[in-house]
């Protein structure tokens, strides 16, 4: 084999270890060290007779074969007799049953034997590099992370940080309506780190997560940053509306102007960076009725049932031209309300005394899964009515078409039975 070529592929492999910083001096020596005595058990057939000193600064390896002086050799690779021994080396003073010691050349290994250790070797400096991006990324779970848009894909975009280690936003973890492209700088929370199939470490961030939200708080208001103010609970429903319960610590300082700011100069910058979702900020409370209330502002609740249990639903009632505001449009804000208490939550209309006579001219929705009324409503159609307010024939009737559809995600040609259906009921 050609020497020169031997040299210039050991040395290259060496150099990828050394330009490795991540790795600590002692796993390299220890790695270095197995890969060659690896590829000494496979030529020799054991390793256990030979030594092997790395220089890593260097980039060099000696190897020494040691031999058990014996008068008959029954193990070429471990013994020798003593005029093999003089022969070699000109002295005098071994003796049977001494240890001679040979340096072992690298062309011993033979072209395919260094081509194994090189290959070895950068396998095993890849190995290390995941572990080393995976423990970095895993303590680093919950932080955010702040980069540039390497790729985009229909699924997900890709960033790189300053090692060129690959982050990626997936599409589900984007808030709806973001369109990126490259160059652009972007925020979001690392979510999680995950070893697929053996391959490098899949690094997910996100921008969807209520932590998100809570460290963006954390990042714009120093009384969070400082303890004095507490993120006690977060819920989103992402590029939609979020609902953030605060607590302080400090009696003189008002938790929800801290997190506004003065003319709202604090959340107006979170707002922008979660593509102007809606933020409300509202005071935190370990009694669940309240916080329930001050969660369905602006709507105003008459009464609260949180039922027998903890599983059993909670129902709201509240004035009946208050119960649009409670629910939000599209249900968000009783939705958001529910994720506070982590309960769901149902909005009733609450009956007035002035309209007394007209509930008593009033039906309620149940009534319209019995036969008896001609056509019916399926039981599902009434429970996605109710669960935005709408509990009587009158009631729903109230509702323009099209926003009943929205709200209670209900299609159109659904609702135009529905309201056939209720208005025959107070036809003359």
């Amino acid at each position: 084999m050609d020497k020169k070529e031997e040299k210039i592929t050991l040395i290259d492999a060496f150099k990828d270890f050394k330009e490795e910083k991540n790795i600590d001096r002692p796993v390299m020596m220890g790695v270095l060290k197995d890969v060659f005595l690896t590829q000494i058990a496979k030529t020799y057939g054991s390793s256990d007779n030979f030594d092997v000193i790395v220089n890593v600064d260097k980039g060099t390896c000696e190897i020494y074969q040691n031999f058990e002086i014996v008068d008959e050799v029954e193990n070429p690779n471990a013994e020798i007799t003593l005029d093999e021994v003089r022969k070699e080396s000109g002295e005098d003073d071994y003796e049977v049953g001494d240890t001679y010691t040979r340096t072992l050349p690298m062309s011993a290994f033979g072209r395919r034997g260094i081509l194994n250790i090189r290959q070895n070797l950068q396998g095993r400096i890849m190995d290390i590099e995941k572990a080393n991006v995976y423990k970095t990324y895993s303590e680093r779970v919950g932080e955010i992370f702040t980069g540039e848009i390497y790729q985009t894909w229909s699924r997900e975009v890709l960033l790189l940080d300053e090692d060129g280690n690959e982050l990626h936003i997936p599409r589900e973890e984007q808030i709806p309506g973001e369109r990126f492209k490259k160059n652009d700088t972007v925020r979001a929370i690392i979510k999680s780190v995950e070893m697929r199939n053996n391959t490098t470490p899949y690094i997910t961030l996100s921008r969807t997560s209520p932590q998100f939200l809570e460290r963006l708080f954390e990042m714009e208001v120093p009384e969070i940053a400082d303890g004095l103010i507490t993120v006690k609970k977060v819920a989103r429903v992402p590029g939609e509306r979020a609902k953030v319960a605060v607590e302080s610590y400090d009696d003189r300082i008002d938790p929800i102007g801290a997190c506004i700011g003065v003319k709202g100069g604090r959340i107006i910058g979170i707002v922008r960076e979660l593509r102007n979702e809606n933020i409300d900020v509202i005071q935190w409370s370990s009694n669940p009725k309240l916080l329930i209330q001050r969660a369905l502002n602006p709507g105003r609740v008459s009464a609260i049932d949180m039922g027998e249990g903890p599983d059993d639903k909670v129902k709201v009632y509240m004035p009946a031209d208050e119960v649009n505001k409670g629910i939000g449009r599209g249900g968000v804000n009783v939705q958001l309300a529910g994720m506070l208490v982590g309960r769901e939550i149902e909005v009733w209309r609450e009956a007035s005394k002035g309209d007394t006579a007209e509930e008593e001219d009033d039906v309620a929705l149940e009534e319209f899964t019995n036969p008896e009324y001609g056509r019916t409503i399926d039981q599902w159609v009434i429970d996605k009515l109710k669960s935005i307010g709408c509990d009587t024939a009158k009631s729903v009737l109230a509702v323009d078409p099209e926003e009943l559809a929205n709200r209670a995600d209900l299609d159109m040609e659904t609702v135009n039975d529905v309201i056939d259906i209720l208005s025959a009921e107070f036809e003359d």
